[in-house]
């Protein structure tokens, strides 16, 4: 028997007799404190090191990967969670809370970012707290991807820590609020000023605490806005807005096999079904398909133009340049037959009928479902605003970019590609190139003629420094922002120029 345990046994037969045992506990305890102790300093001095192992890991790049290159990979950040850690995150603006803005984006993927700019540039001037904002799920694509499926969240609320204060969600108790109904819910103004948005929405914010917007395009006028707020558009817009890592991997992989044969031109080649059912433009088509598409158009209550004459549209040049027009237009333009044509869109519709005549001009017609394998884009293929998004990633870093119509993807990408120091944009004139295409081939021009008509026309349509053209009255007519954000472009300011 241990001397402990004849301790203990006399301790109890003294308790049966009465007699103290504090001397005897006293003559016991120093005999376990060296073990507790030096059980408890391998605990204490296990733990520090543990801490210290996991928070060294997550600077890799600095001295520590050759101490670290044995270490498990779950020890050691992520990419995904190294940036994190190295992004330079600015001090926080301090101001007074007037209220929560949540908004409900609308639209395709460029048409919600464009929104989302201004939504934040609003939030910023009426000293609201901002939700992230809720992207289109009830559109045409009926695409269910979330703000945090297409951009980096943390980045977006981390970059304007100094512009804006922006959450995940509303409080607990104005999201009970919100959840049962009782938050005003609202359509601002097309193209208002700041003005409105401080007379007609602050004081519902105050009143309420949260206001939510039902629509986030076209919200806030394109000019007649301090300087500051059209630099925060530009910011949000070519800085916040950072795609996911997980689409940014597959866009650099894009353009990595791309460059590998050269350089490439991206055509935004807006012939899919839902774009022509919209505009009613039906060139090219069959009886059969023209029929599908004003089928289309009458199924969707929200497309409010149904009884559209085709022709005439084209002539005005209101409809998408068709592939075959396409196909002419670069051919005049000089194009390189050998350029690799990256086509950043979805379903050509009519198929590889439709696509023959490019192709022929061009034979390295590509885009991501040719360049990428079926495992690639699995996560991405039926969210077409995560598609758009790694069509955006391409576009930008394409050596030549040319849209087909002036839809939100091409002024969008048209801006940032003057942000990015003015990259080479062929901005197709529609009216101009149809009547020209339509004299060529009912014989009035030979392919000459055609070509040199065609140079001249695009002359000063090359995405160069450029005015801003304004219309008071008539914003739907002018210059959009953000094609043409002239604020924050990098070169010489050009001055916005006025027309009645």
């Amino acid at each position: 028997m241990c001397r402990s345990e004849k301790v203990l046994c006399s301790d109890y037969r003294e308790r049966k007799m009465g007699i103290k045992v504090r001397s005897h506990k006293l003559k016991a305890w120093p005999l376990l404190r060296p073990r507790v102790q030096w059980w408890l300093w391998r605990v204490v001095i296990a733990v520090s090191l543990w801490t210290f192992t996991a928070q060294f890991a997550r600077v890799p790049d600095l001295w520590g990967p050759r101490v670290l290159k044995g270490l498990p990979s779950c020890l050691i950040a992520s990419p995904y969670t190294a940036r994190v850690v190295e992004e330079n995150i600015p001090p926080e603006r301090i101001y007074n809370n007037n209220g929560y803005l949540m908004v409900s984006s609308n639209g395709g993927l460029n048409q919600m970012r464009a929104g989302i700019c201004d939504m934040v540039a609003i939030a910023r001037s009426l000293n609201v707290t901002l939700v992230v904002p809720e992207l289109d799920k009830a559109s045409f694509w009926q695409d269910s991807s979330d703000f945090q499926d297409i951009f980096d969240v943390d980045h977006f609320i981390n970059s304007l820590r100094d512009e804006v204060r922006i959450v995940k969600e509303l409080p607990p108790r104005l999201k009970r609020q919100f959840e049962l109904g009782m938050v005003p819910s609202i359509q601002p103004v097309s193209w208002s000023n700041i003005s409105y948005y401080h007379n007609k929405i602050l004081p519902l914010i105050k009143e309420h605490g949260v206001v939510q917007f039902l629509k986030t395009d076209s919200r806030l006028a394109n000019n007649g806005l301090s300087p500051p707020i059209q630099k925060l558009r530009c910011k949000v817009n070519f800085s916040s807005l950072k795609f996911t890592p997980q689409i940014e991997e597959l866009g650099k992989r894009v353009v990595k096999i791309l460059r590998k044969k050269g350089p490439f031109l991206v055509l935004h080649l807006r012939y899919e079904k839902d774009m022509l059912a919209f505009s009613g433009c039906t060139e090219g088509c069959t009886k059969k398909e023209a029929d599908e598409l004003r089928k289309l158009r009458y199924a969707y209550p929200w497309w409010k133009e149904k009884k559209i004459d085709s022709d005439k549209k084209r002539r005005h040049g209101l409809c998408p340049l068709t592939p075959e027009e396409t196909a002419l237009v670069l051919r005049a333009l000089d194009i390189d037959r050998n350029m690799q044509i990256y086509i950043a869109a979805g379903d050509i519709f009519g198929g590889q009928r439709r696509l023959a005549s490019l192709i022929s001009s061009f034979p390295n017609v590509v885009n991501k479902e040719t360049l990428l394998t079926p495992d690639d884009t699995r996560y991405f293929q039926y969210h077409s605003s995560q598609m758009a998004a790694l069509d955006y990633f391409v576009s930008l870093e394409s050596d030549i970019f040319v849209p087909t119509y002036d839809g939100n993807m091409a002024r969008v990408v048209e801006g940032h590609r003057r942000y990015l120091g003015f990259k080479s944009t062929i901005l197709p004139d529609q009216k101009n190139i149809v009547s020209l295409v339509d004299q060529y081939n009912n014989g009035s021009l030979n392919w000459d003629e055609f070509a040199t008509k065609i140079k001249a026309v695009h002359k000063n349509r090359m995405g160069m420094a450029s005015s801003r053209i304004v219309i008071p009255g008539r914003p739907k007519e002018e210059d959009y922002f953000y094609s043409n954000p002239h604020e924050c472009l990098p070169h010489p300011q050009v001055e916005v120029l006025q027309t009645l």
